[in-house]
């Protein structure tokens, strides 16, 4: 894959479902003050980010985000992110099938229900789209590649050509600081953070891995992965920002009668097409209802078979996901996995709703990891060959460290013990793993402030104030400084418990640890 294509799974990735839908989510949140969200939550972002630029260019392997924990801590910390990545991968096919089976609904009646979730009849069409996610997959890595460039240049055009349309065709100035609707921020800084953490945005920004999980595939990864990650970024956080400003802007005074958290719409975008007599886009923009998801279902699919696929290199899984297929190149039987437990998915969770707040939420796991283990191996693995090396890196990763946490936190009560719970039975399918394969003891020891982080983030988000759903035991805002201060304390914690593993001697020994350092 080129630099282009990696790019363009990049944004394939981060422009799905949540450009069809963020919007007005946020809004509703937020207000006109959802821009703020959009910005901020692209910037702390880019923080968790930043460290993964460094990491890239020195294991450029496929399904990299599984195995930077283990060079760095070992099998514990790296299940954990693995089983946390994975999770929050798989479920984006079925998710971004389902919010095409939605908007399908305006054309095709009875895919839909009123009750918010798909019929009988959605949920297989649904089906049937993962499905198809999975054999485009399957076909090889060229064939992805192809397929999604078409469908990244298209979901790309289409928002852009529906944001400057609507700006031209009815700007109402007035609905940013209306005094009648709450001005600007009508609910405050904390609607802007639970507009981050649950109205789309840390959804959509978690695309910009898809380019460091096919790493391996990468023509010249070690150039073109740092690069595809940050100017993936600053694409997304431009267009949604802009996106931002087109939807407040083209809401006339009857949509805001009730209030910005009233706002309803089932289809945004295309509705604001139609009110201003833009019949044309909005058809367009029900075609891109389908691309749009699709071309983000078609990504996470091949992330999800790579993480998979990364696993049992690191000591625990079946070794049959370790397969290849001998003709197209594709780890086949880790796509199978996916596949299935994608479609399981779809039974107990039939709606967008229901599935896209755990998923963010699971992924920003791997976020708060990735900045700790380039720490780590700044120091144990300081031979290993980097062609980019990292400006600032301590910074970086403390504050990337700091926004993962506080993300996790805005996302509430009971999300944040619905992670914990997951990871506790992730927790139980390592133990089998440790037994098995007699993993080393020490793993063990380097994974405990990991442990301790997830009992810590489920009790402050049950004992935190009500803004967020806990019961107000620690009250706003000081909830949000004890955050910041276990945040810097784990961090630290993490970085103390990582150690020189095996990977990092074996990487170095086949890489030659005399390597240049490469350029800051």
């Amino acid at each position: 894959m080129t630099l282009l294509q990696l790019v363009l799974a990049n944004v394939g990735g981060i422009v799905g479902s949540s450009w069809l839908l963020g919007s007005m989510i946020s809004a509703q949140f937020a207000g006109p003050a959802a821009i703020l969200a959009w910005v901020i939550g692209g910037i702390l972002t880019l923080f968790m980010a930043m460290p993964f630029v460094e990491l890239s260019s020195t294991i450029p392997e496929a399904g990299a985000l599984v195995r930077y924990p283990q060079y760095s801590h070992g099998s514990l910390v790296s299940f954990f992110t693995g089983w946390a990545v994975w999770l929050s991968y798989v479920v984006v096919p079925p998710i971004e099938a389902e919010a095409s089976v939605q908007y399908a609904n305006t054309y095709i009646h009875g895919l839909y229900s009123a009750s918010g979730t798909l019929t009988p009849v959605g949920i297989l069409i649904a089906a049937v789209l993962v499905v198809v996610f999975f054999y485009i997959n399957y076909l090889g890595v060229r064939v992805f590649a192809r397929a999604n460039a078409v469908a990244t240049v298209f979901k790309f055009v289409v928002p852009a050509l529906t944001m400057i349309l609507l700006i031209v065709a009815g700007f109402h100035g007035g609905n940013f600081t209306a005094p009648q609707h709450g001005g600007f921020a009508p609910f405050g800084a904390q609607g802007v953070m639970t507009a981050i953490a649950v109205g789309g945005v840390a959804f959509a920004y978690q695309g910009f891995r898809q380019a460091i999980d096919m790493a391996g595939e990468s023509r010249n990864p070690h150039r073109d992965v740092p690069r595809a990650v940050i100017y993936s970024l600053i694409i997304a956080i431009v267009l949604y920002t802009l996106l931002q400003v087109a939807f407040i802007g083209s809401l006339s005074p009857s949509d805001l009668a009730h209030g910005w958290a009233k706002i309803n719409f089932s289809s945004p975008f295309a509705s604001l097409a139609v009110a201003l007599n833009l019949g044309w886009l909005a058809v367009l923009l029900y075609v891109d209802a389908f691309v749009s998801p699709s071309g983000t279902g078609l990504v996470y699919e091949a992330s999800s078979a790579r993480v998979l696929y990364a696993m049992p290199k690191n000591g625990y899984g079946p070794k049959a996901l370790l397969d290849i297929h001998p003709k197209l190149g594709v780890p086949h039987v880790a796509l199978i996995v996916s596949l299935v437990v994608g479609l399981l998915a779809l039974l107990p969770f039939p709606a967008w709703s229901l599935l896209v707040g755990i998923a963010s939420t699971l992924a920003i796991i791997s976020y708060i990891l990735g900045p700790v283990s380039a720490m780590v191996l700044r120091r144990t693995g300081a031979h290993l060959h980097r062609t980019v090396r990292l400006k600032g890196l301590h910074a970086w990763s403390i504050l990337g460290f700091i926004a993962g946490m506080l993300i996790i936190y805005w996302t509430g009560w009971p999300n944040d013990l619905y992670i914990g719970l997951g990871l506790v039975v992730g927790l139980l399918i390592y133990a089998y793993y440790f037994m098995k394969n007699k993993l080393p003891i020490e793993d063990l020891r380097s994974g405990v402030w990991l442990i301790v982080l997830t009992v810590f983030m489920v009790l402050i988000s049950y004992l935190g104030s009500t803004n967020f759903g806990g019961i107000n035991v620690i009250k706003y805002p000081y909830d949000l400084l004890v955050v910041i201060v276990a945040a810097v304390g784990f961090f630290y914690w993490g970085i103390a418990s990582g150690r020189e593993t095996s990977e990092v001697r074996e990487h170095d020994a086949m890489a030659g640890a005399a390597a240049p350092a490469g350029d800051d």
